[in-house]
């Protein structure tokens, strides 16, 4: 997935429509899969020598809404945040209009805490206002729901706040990942010129201008790849899959170690490159 991202927003103006679209979902869990999994290595090295360090993400896509998704991304810099920020402005005891300003400019600074970058700022104030915009238009929200199918049908009604939560948090990720503004604000004026050509190409088998760096195969694995991580997480919901891999017999929990071990193997890329959060 990093080698899509980095071949399409390295050079954003020789793309456009579906490869810009394609770059930014896998951005998007790139950045999760990156920061999630060095958290968990550091969570299980601490285990392995006797410390219990906190849960940093709990399947933060998965949110129905853009405050739940700051309990489950990051949890330890939100905690932060909260404690040390938030709280000392007045947090939620103070004026309406106070309280709006105190999340917002918390948004603010986050984003000024990944760098001193435009695209850093704008990307802290579009989380800042998804917070703020939520809260205020919370009842109208909730009135409209009750007088639409969606309020009978619960299950719809959660794809659809998880599908748009994602669609708000993968949008505001293109300025986190963009160099610069003007390439981000090329990526979302171009993320859908083309893209009607491009999908009828690709189910037609006609060639395409689309260059995303990789093989057809290793674009299938990387798409398989986020789709297997997904089932994953659902199956957590209602799992608790660590306990349930420790109570297996032996031959069952070391097939799987070594299956995930030689998947490492053959499907990885070695190169060198640092995590993504090494820069912050």
């Amino acid at each position: 997935m990093a080698i899509v991202v980095d071949n399409i927003y390295n050079k954003p103006y020789e793309h456009t429509g579906l490869s810009l679209i394609i770059a930014t979902v896998f951005f998007s869990f790139q950045i999760f899969c990156d920061f999630s999994g060095y958290s968990d290595i550091a969570i299980g090295a601490g285990q392995v020598m006797g410390f219990k360090l906190m849960e940093n993400f709990n399947r933060p896509y998965h949110s129905k809404s853009m405050s739940e998704f700051w309990k489950r991304w990051h949890i330890s810099l939100s905690s932060w945040f909260r404690d040390y920020l938030y709280i000392p402005l007045g947090g939620n005891r103070v004026a309406i209009p106070r309280w709006y300003f105190n999340l917002f400019f918390v948004f603010l600074v986050s984003g000024l805490w990944h760098g001193a970058n435009w695209t850093f700022v704008i990307w802290g104030a579009l989380h800042g206002f998804y917070v703020v915009f939520a809260l205020i238009t919370r009842n109208l929200r909730m009135t409209i729901t009750r007088f639409t199918v969606l309020n009978r049908y619960h299950k719809l009604r959660n794809l659809l706040q998880t599908l748009t939560t994602y669609f708000f948090v993968t949008f505001a990720w293109i300025f986190f990942r963009a160099h610069s503004l003007s390439d981000a604000f090329y990526i979302v004026e171009h993320s859908f010129t083309g893209l009607n050509k491009d999908i009828y190409n690709l189910l037609h088998n006609l060639p395409s201008n689309l260059n995303f760096g990789v093989t057809a195969n290793q674009l299938y694995i990387g798409m398989g790849a986020i789709i297997f991580m997904e089932i994953i997480h659902i199956m957590q919901n209602k799992y608790k899959l660590r306990e349930w891999l420790r109570s297996q017999p032996f031959y069952l929990r070391w097939s799987i170690y070594y299956t995930a071990l030689f998947l490492i193997l053959f499907l990885g890329v070695y190169e060198n490159r640092q995590f993504i959060y090494f820069q912050f």
